[in-house]
């Protein structure tokens, strides 16, 4: 469904429609993601690391540090009600991280147009940066809400 609006007023006017469905996002809530924030181009979200996240060195997986990242970039990329998908996405891991963790992902929007979007995704812990994902999506001309 198209909508005159621009993506500043879907946002504030459909902003709980939005939250409540990118919130859903099963394979987070499995992980046992916690959605923190959701702006306009920008999410943070939060992790902390078990034992099953854990890699053979005994550190947190690098599919668990991405997953938490995807998620961000998701919901940032989405958060307009407009149905966002990723074109590509480029991860740097800078530091190992352990059981206990508490991983903290923020996706903040660089550039968007009406058809993509571009993201730099930062995963931080108590000691800093564990790692940096750029990330760019692609616009759809549907909205995941209804637009009136």
């Amino acid at each position: 469904m198209k909508s005159p609006l621009d993506d500043e007023t879907v946002h504030k006017q459909y902003f709980e429609q939005i939250y409540e469905k990118l919130k859903q996002d099963r394979f987070s809530q499995f992980l046992g993601m916690t959605l923190v924030e959701v702006g306009e181009g920008t999410a943070t979200a939060e992790l902390e690391v078990t034992e099953d996240m854990l890699n053979a060195h005994g550190t947190t997986h690098g599919a668990v540090i991405f997953a938490l990242a995807d998620f961000v970039f998701a919901v940032a990329c989405n958060s307009y009600g407009k149905t966002s998908v990723a074109l590509s996405m480029n991860i740097g891991y800078l530091a190992a991280s352990q059981k206990g963790t508490r991983l903290r992902a923020t996706a903040i929007e660089e550039n968007r147009t009406n058809r993509t979007a571009w993201y730099r995704i930062r995963v931080e812990n108590e000691q800093g940066t564990v790692a940096i994902l750029d990330a760019l999506a692609y616009r759809k001309n549907d909205y995941f809400v209804p637009i009136e």
